[in-house]
């Protein structure tokens, strides 16, 4: 009886580790699929933003007054109708104004004081950019996309691009694009493109663009984490 109770308990202790052992395994399983499906959602919104990115230099290109983008008169001919509240690949909801606020100021409402303030990532004061919604809409509404495995027509990423005056400029006024010859900035625009994704996946770029025989030409790029 003591030899057959000694071998249960070792039975048991067998079936416990080896639960155990199972259980750490499943996590470890279930851990290493969410951090590849985050890697995955991750690229893919970002070569949407990319693309976005792409997308709007032909528009910008066909403008014939800078200023009327800056003052968000004219829009690209990707949008998927007036802005206003969209549902996000995460299932939640966005209004693309207050995100517009959020991009210039960080709140959901700017005043001319919060678009003006200096800080460590808007330290020009009154020729900080004052970001205008430009192109905004499904990733695989482009068609053609980016060289991801799911490709463009099978994207689950929105994308919206942003347009400011560069500020480089030295007039103080970045709703127009720069007078005079000598104005450093004149010519130039900053694009911002957001890239949106499953699970709340974002990734963001920006670039400095300019006039350029033909076309707009990409001066500068950057991931902006």
């Amino acid at each position: 009886m003591n030899e057959r109770g000694v071998a249960l308990i070792l039975v048991l202790l067998v079936m416990m580790t080896l639960s155990a052992l199972s259980m750490s395994l499943a996590v470890m399983v279930s851990t290493e699929s969410r951090v590849a499906a985050n890697y995955r959602d991750g690229i893919e919104v970002l070569y949407g933003a990319e693309a976005a990115l792409e997308r709007v230099l032909p528009d910008l290109a066909a403008e014939s007054d800078l200023s009327a983008v800056l003052t968000g008169l004219t829009l690209s001919a990707f949008i998927d109708g007036p802005a206003g509240v969209r549902q996000m690949p995460d299932g939640t909801f966005t209004d693309l104004r207050a995100l517009t606020s959020m991009v210039n100021c960080g709140r959901p409402v700017c005043s001319d004081v919060d678009l003006d303030e200096v800080r460590d990532d808007r330290p020009w004061g009154q020729n900080n950019p004052r970001w205008q919604l430009y192109a905004y809409g499904h990733l695989s509404a482009l068609g053609a996309g980016p060289s991801s495995s799911l490709g463009a027509s099978g994207s689950r990423a929105y994308v919206v691009v942003w347009v400011a005056d560069d500020p480089s400029e030295t007039d103080t006024d970045p709703l127009t694009d720069g007078g005079g010859e000598e104005n450093p900035g004149r010519g130039r625009l900053a694009v911002r493109a957001h890239g949106y994704g499953p699970n709340g996946t974002r990734r963001v770029i920006e670039a400095t663009v300019a006039v350029g025989d033909p076309g707009f030409s990409v001066l500068s790029w950057r991931e902006i984490r």
